[in-house]
């Protein structure tokens, strides 16, 4: 049976990660599918889980009473989705909804959690990755309110 662990050890969120480090994190990983139209996350919802988009689009929305849903940015193919697992309280930040058909690898934030506290290292690793992704998607949503709200914010 194949595992998971050449895709995500070409895959470059992990470029520079040891087999070993690779080997833990294959653990806590899935395949996943989502329809068109599907939500994977809700936001004020828990966060248990992170993704790696293989193929499809996701659109990242905060809903506003005022403007309705506002997609603050929109994750393709290799892409990374979702980091609120990683942090207390673990409540997702935005809603996450598959805009075509997309199919994903699944991390299990529960199962990682644990596999980080363990080894501090593997969380280090990881920590420095997610905290890119945390700065693109805080930028992405600082240029959509510039965007819809026309002032400096």
């Amino acid at each position: 049976m194949e595992t998971l662990e050449p895709i995500l050890a070409a895959h470059p969120f992990f470029t520079g990660m040891s087999p070993e480090l690779l080997k833990l994190l294959v653990g806590c990983a899935s395949n996943v599918k989502y329809d068109a139209g599907d939500f994977i996350s809700r936001e004020g919802q828990d966060a248990s889980e992170f993704f790696i988009i293989r193929q499809g689009k996701v659109a990242l929305e905060l809903f506003s009473p005022t403007h309705g849903p506002i997609t603050v940015e929109t994750l393709e193919d290799g892409e990374v989705m979702g980091w609120s697992w990683l942090l207390p309280p673990y409540r997702s930040h935005f809603d996450a909804r598959a805009v075509v058909l997309t199919r994903a690898i699944r991390f299990d934030g529960k199962c990682l959690r644990g596999k980080l506290e363990e080894d501090h290292h593997l969380g280090y690793e990881m920590l420095k990755r997610f905290v890119k992704i945390i700065v693109e998607r805080l930028s992405a949503t600082r240029l959509q309110l510039l965007d819809i709200y026309g002032t400096r914010v």
